[in-house]
């Protein structure tokens, strides 16, 4: 597995809220940039989703895959391909989420790999991309602005 890419920001609300944003997948086409579609297709015992699959249309990738989530708590909530598209072969990822202040610090990380060629300096600032277009939406979500 590649080198991830990894970023974060601190938004103005408590994990919980923070987190209840993330496991809303439903609205992710409101906030998530790329992401046209997000369907929960199972949840877990908790309530929170356990299958989810994605719409994506990223200019150079457009693809639909599935994504499986292992949550923990209100402190992270990782995931990974348990069906791949046509163009993404591998996608892992998490939010670790913790308390600052009167806030949360969130720290995104990504890896996606491809089932088409693409030079990795390229693939490395799509990533790049999508993590900082993921963490400012998510932070314009929770914050209400």
């Amino acid at each position: 597995m590649a080198d991830r890419t990894t970023s974060s920001t601190t938004i103005g609300a408590g994990r919980a809220d923070v987190m209840a944003v993330i496991a809303d997948f439903p609205s992710y086409p409101e906030w998530a940039g790329s992401i046209k579609n997000a369907e929960v297709l199972s949840t877990g015992e908790d309530g929170r989703p356990r299958t989810v699959r994605f719409v994506l249309d990223a200019g150079m990738i457009s693809d639909t895959y599935t994504l499986g989530y292992a949550w923990q708590d209100d402190e992270s909530v990782s995931w990974q391909v348990v069906e791949p598209g046509k163009m993404v072969s591998d996608l892992r990822g998490s939010y670790r989420l913790a308390d600052k202040g009167s806030g949360t610090d969130v720290t995104y990380e990504l890896t996606v790999d491809l089932s088409v060629p693409m030079i990795g300096m390229i693939k490395r600032k799509a990533e790049k991309v999508i993590v900082d277009t993921a963490l400012k939406g998510l932070k314009k979500r929770v914050e209400g602005h």
